[in-house]
């Protein structure tokens, strides 16, 4: 019975050996996930607290989340203006009055914008050349839904008042040079989660200034196909850009039948310059053509540099033209970043992330762009913003811009 006795507490005393040796191998492991864990976790803090990344605002979207609200009701734009003025010209103040907005910016939910039948104006419509006039048609009012069935009409055509148009844009750097030359995609999301495709955009090759080619084909994007709706150009600084429609270049138009469809500006895009070098958000100015009393946007076609819509703004002529600026970002000390509520749609810090708005209406959002993923981005846009705009206005921040940065 010794003997049994013996052998039996040898036998415990090698089982607990045996289990303190598995408990160091586990604390070791563990000890060694948290390392990696906690260097991950300095790693991507570090990252945030990079001055020239614009995050979105987490608490304002948490309180966003708690609210019980389903709708993000955006300033109206009032259907009624003054029957004295043929044209509006003097930024959005006074082209599109909006209602006054009670609800703090941080309680709004992250859910599309609805409006109630009774208070949604109707469509703006869009002009396709200087002297036609695409009519659009307004929505049922029963329908928030937005209609693509016409693509290049719907792509120039402004957003509905009141209705903010939710998109995706994904970039592809697939592909022997898309490395240097990706390619962009624009999509319409759904309600029903369901994407329809809106625009395609490509750097064009062998150009002394960034030119990005835009289509209403995603497989053809060249300049003379019949897919071919707009195009994006810089300066040789790569700070100024314009957007330009299909039309004919005034320059090298060489008949009266050419003239009749000249181009027209969309939008100009100033990126203001870095020259001392000091750290923070990126300064960016956008102008773009104004709307008439019917909602239609004004044909900015000029016949030379010192008609176009840069030029204007330079002078500060800017009768007939609506300037927007990016929303100013808040520093966050908790973060130490610089943040802007995006409602949830912007999910990472990125210098691209971005607001459009105008300094007398700073709280209507006329366009938004964020990084979601590494090669998946969110843009949305309002009235009187149309997609072409919109996406040449985002192909813009992604450009490389050493003087801005």
């Amino acid at each position: 019975m010794e003997g049994v006795s013996s052998n039996r507490n040898m036998s415990y005393s090698r089982w607990s050996y045996d289990s303190t040796l598995d408990d160091e191998g586990s604390n070791l492991r563990q000890q060694k996930l948290d390392r990696q864990r906690a260097l991950l976790e300095q790693k991507q803090k570090k990252k945030r607290q990079e001055p020239l990344m614009v995050q979105s605002n987490v608490d304002g979207r948490s309180r966003a989340r708690r609210t019980k609200q389903c709708e993000e009701q955006a300033p109206l734009v009032e259907s009624y203006l003054s029957s004295n003025r043929s044209t509006i010209y003097h930024g959005i103040s006074s082209s599109m009055n909006f209602d006054e907005e009670e609800d703090d910016e941080d309680e709004v939910s992250s859910s599309s914008s609805q409006l109630n039948s009774n208070t949604r104006p109707g469509s703006a419509t869009s002009k396709k050349s200087c002297k036609e006039a695409a009519s659009a048609s307004t929505p049922p009012v029963s329908d928030p839904a937005i209609d693509v069935d016409d693509l290049e009409e719907f792509t120039l055509r402004p957003a509905p008042q009141g209705i903010t148009v939710k998109c995706r844009i994904t970039r592809d750097k697939k592909g022997m040079d898309r490395g240097m030359y990706p390619t962009y995609y624009l999509h319409l999301e759904r309600e029903d989660g369901k994407k329809v495709f809106l625009l395609a955009g490509r750097k064009r090759k062998k150009s002394k200034t960034s030119n990005y080619l835009i289509s209403i084909d995603p497989t053809d994007l060249s300049r003379g196909g019949e897919s071919f709706i707009g195009k994006l150009r810089s300066n040789l600084m790569g700070t100024k850009f314009t957007v330009y429609d299909s039309g004919q270049n005034p320059g090298k138009t060489t008949s009266s039948l050419e003239a009749t469809n000249l181009r027209q500006e969309l939008a100009a895009v100033c990126y203001e310059t870095n020259v001392l070098g000091f750290k923070g958000p990126r300064k960016m100015s956008v102008i773009i053509p104004g709307m008439n009393m019917d909602h239609v946007r004004v044909a900015i076609c000029p016949r030379n540099d010192h008609e176009s819509l840069l030029a204007r703004w330079q002078n500060k002529s800017t009768e007939s033209v609506i300037e927007l600026h990016n929303k100013t970002p808040v520093w966050n000390d908790d973060t130490q970043s610089y943040v802007l509520n995006f409602h949830g749609r912007v999910t990472q810090a990125s210098v691209k992330n971005f607001q459009i708005i105008h300094d007398n209406d700073p709280d209507y959002i006329v366009m938004q762009f964020g990084r979601v993923a590494e090669d998946v981005f969110t843009m949305d846009y309002n009235y009187p913003m149309c997609a072409l705009q919109a996406f040449a206005i985002a192909l813009s921040s992604f450009d490389s811009k050493l003087a801005c940065e």
